[in-house]
């Protein structure tokens, strides 16, 4: 693939300084680098994983994280929370988990004089990094419960509307292989995820490493404070997207949808729904974070066909014949890409 030609104009934005727009990409870019490096002082053998994750919440978008026990899922969302230092909230999703388990209730105090009131005690969505653990456990009413709060960074009790604190984000895990005691995720659900990322085994000297474990010197200090990580999703939302990558971007979209003249016979065969466009507004938003770790002020169609299976892969809803076949949703995508116009 023949890299894109630099647009001539970059950031239009009254919040952007011409003067410091270089200082400013190549701190975006340090920080970044300094980001990854510091969780894969402790997540061994994940760096597409990690990188993944960190972009992810760069654009201000929530992960899925998929693999079996013992990956170091959970281990990730730790580091996390410690080198933002943003404050973790653990959510265990059972099968008995109610939404107010969740957002909060109201509950009934008495004061000094003997009256009586109700009071909001907010649940352990209001945190800043929410580790829902195995998600998939719950039962879809209480899987909804996340629906507002993912979306709209508002939780409703009541009449009342709830804003979360900024930043928020969900990292989801859950178990692909054990299906007593589960519910599939609605695709509702699905569709706010801006990722879902597969977590593997490991292998060779990763796995040497990972067994020998981890020293507790190596448990990390905070790099930068959300402060920070507010600026650089800031910085980020300002990266130019060129008419070009963005109807590029909106084609790849609709050839994945059945009944779309550019739809393929294996996406017609294979695909129940397509993606929304809420997947290509992540889509961009992801690329627009990868383009400034690279030091550019413009997102090229690299890497949007580089995001492409990441952000899109969860939201198709696959027919009866793909399962049957053996098809899975990167695979489609991948198929996609070879044909349409980021090529």
């Amino acid at each position: 693939m023949k890299p894109d030609p630099a647009p001539e104009t970059k950031f239009e934005s009254a919040d952007i300084d011409p003067k410091l727009l270089d200082t400013q990409i190549s701190d975006f870019a340090r920080d970044y680098q300094q980001l990854c490096r510091g969780v894969e002082q402790v997540i061994i053998g994940h760096h597409r994983i990690v990188e993944m994750t960190i972009v992810s919440m760069l654009a201000g978008g929530h992960v899925l994280l998929e693999g079996v026990p013992g990956l170091g899922k959970t281990l990730l969302v730790k580091t996390l929370a410690r080198l933002l230092d943003l404050h973790m909230s653990r959510i265990s999703f059972t099968p008995d988990l109610m939404p107010a388990d969740i957002i909060g209730s109201h509950i009934l105090l008495t004061d000094e004089s003997g009256n009586r009131r109700l009071q909001f005690q907010p649940g352990p969505i209001f945190g800043n990094l929410i580790l829902a653990d195995e998600i998939n456990r719950a039962a879809p009413k209480t899987q909804s419960a996340l629906l507002e709060a993912m979306n709209e960074q508002t939780v409703t009790v009541g009449r009342e509307q709830h804003r979360l604190p900024r930043p928020c984000f969900v990292l989801a895990t859950q178990n692909p292989i054990e299906m007593e005691g589960t519910f599939p995720l609605p695709e509702a659900q699905l569709d706010r995820f801006m990722m879902k990322l597969c977590v593997t085994n490991l292998s060779g000297d990763d796995l040497m490493l990972v067994i020998a474990g981890v020293p507790d010197e190596m448990t990390p200090s905070p790099i930068f404070d959300p402060v920070r990580l507010s600026d650089m999703q800031a910085l980020a939302r300002h990266v130019l997207i060129s008419p070009e990558v963005l109807a590029s971007a909106a084609s790849l979209l609709e050839a994945t949808h059945g009944e779309s003249p550019s739809a393929s016979s294996r996406i017609k065969k294979y695909v129940r729904l397509g993606c929304s466009p809420r997947s290509g507004r992540h889509l961009l938003a992801c690329a627009r974070v990868v383009a400034l770790a690279a030091g550019r002020t413009w997102v090229a169609k690299a890497d949007v066909a580089a995001l492409a299976a990441a952000v899109l892969a969860h939201r198709l809803l696959l027919s009866y014949e793909a399962i049957a076949d053996g098809i899975s949703s990167a695979d489609l995508i991948d198929e996609i890409i070879e044909t349409s116009r980021l090529k």
